[in-house]
């Protein structure tokens, strides 16, 4: 694709990323064929192609309009068009750019700000929270069925294992998960436990900085990773092997560090090397898993397990989950299309609920089709977003694992 970028960022580390990533793309439409929103809403300007015109449109002078912002606003960001893609176009990056782009030419309403500002004010603030879903549980009969399906009940999160292994990795402390779900983290703690190594909470980091980014709160986000940064290099320092992350969402971002810090001269070597640690805790365990499998009390339970976007697409990693659910014992239902996004991507659930409740639907429909008694998954939001769909537990498919080793 040709380009001609206007005076304002072309020579901007974002105009010369943006030309770049334009000029590799070749307009083949392979992208449109699988992405979520365009199969909801069948507009050119809502598949990839579309969208990277727009944005093209945008970096070489035209005047963005609130129509462009829409159009942005509705992409998940689920990079299924970067799986798809023949030429290898960073379509996930340059979606980032063209928000902030346009964002910045645009603005937004009033009622904007304030929902986004609460979004990540209210998330990122884990006290209020935590509360908030204290609260939520102890009035949950009480509530409409739409709240009630986002306020689950609390499963018993077990305890925290105690012996201290020569082997160390840090678990990032997420900043809505040990509220929704802190089983998660217990459970992943005492799986890494029974392969030898200890998993360790450093209290002063937090959020890894994807809520803010994704709405465009630069600065935030950036004190979110330096912040991460501080808390962690004392204990890289001291021999962490990794850093583990046990939502992919939060997995995929922390890999992006090098990435997202590179013009930073105080940060951009600590945050490359972060990049170079960070390890979905699938991957952790895959690399661990001779020695767990023959732990293992088979199931024969049939089971649904949902892939979600940052892992598949984000982090390009396929079949190791699968893979290891049926060394469990599990049999797999087959998922129709199971390459989709269920529209939960974070805080698009709640800027963009239509299309985000058409794409859960569509996903829970192809996850039961074929009679699963649960449904597995590796990513909070996923979790919660598709439970609010459906009777049938959901669960991250590291809780399984650790029930089938006991």
């Amino acid at each position: 694709m040709q380009t001609n970028l206007a005076d304002f960022i072309k020579d901007t580390p974002q105009g010369i990323e943006a030309d770049a990533i334009l000029r590799s793309c070749v307009h083949c439409g392979f992208c449109t064929a699988t992405c979520p929103t365009y199969q909801v809403l069948g507009d050119e300007l809502d598949g990839p192609r579309g969208r990277i015109y727009l944005i093209k449109q945008v970096l070489e002078g035209a005047e963005p309009t609130r129509k462009t912002q829409q159009h942005l606003d509705r992409c998940l960001t689920c990079r299924n068009c970067e799986t798809t893609c023949p030429s290898g176009v960073q379509y996930g990056r340059l979606i980032d750019i063209g928000r902030s782009v346009v964002d910045q030419k645009v603005g937004r309403t009033a009622v904007e700000n304030v929902t986004r500002t609460t979004l990540r004010k209210g998330l990122l603030n884990k006290p209020l929270f935590n509360t908030a879903m204290k609260l939520g549980r102890a009035v949950r009969p009480l509530l409409p069925d739409s709240l009630k399906a986002k306020v689950q009940p609390l499963r018993d999160a077990g305890a925290w294992p105690t012996t201290q292994h020569a082997r160390t990795m840090i678990v990032l402390d997420n900043c809505v998960q040990n509220s929704m779900a802190p089983a998660i983290d217990f459970a992943s703690a005492r799986v890494l436990d029974r392969a030898g190594i200890s998993l360790k909470w450093v209290a002063a980091g937090g959020c890894c900085g994807a809520l803010s980014h994704h709405l465009n709160a630069h600065d935030e986000a950036v004190q979110k990773v330096k912040a991460n940064i501080d808390a962690w290099w004392p204990l890289i320092e001291q021999g962490a092997e990794a850093i583990v992350g046990t939502a992919s969402g939060c997995s995929v971002m922390l890999k992006d560090y090098g990435h997202f810090m590179q013009h930073d001269a105080a940060y951009a070597e600590k945050a490359k090397k972060i990049a170079t640690l960070s390890k979905d805790v699938s991957e952790v365990i895959a690399a661990e898993w001779p020695k767990l499998k023959e732990k293992l009390k088979p199931s024969n339970e049939k089971i649904a397990y949902h892939p979600p976007c940052t892992m598949q697409h984000g982090m390009k990693l396929k079949g190791g989950v699968e893979s290891m659910l049926r060394d469990m014992g599990f049999e797999l239902a087959p998922v129709a299309d199971s390459h989709l996004c269920c529209g939960s991507a974070g805080t698009y659930s709640v800027l963009q609920p239509e299309i985000s409740n058409e794409l859960k639907a569509r996903k829970v429909k192809s996850l039961t089709s074929d009679g699963p008694v649960q449904i597995a998954t590796s990513n909070i939001g996923c979790m919660t977003h598709i439970q609010s769909g459906t009777t049938l537990p959901v669960k991250h498919w590291i809780e399984l694992l650790d029930e089938r080793l006991g």
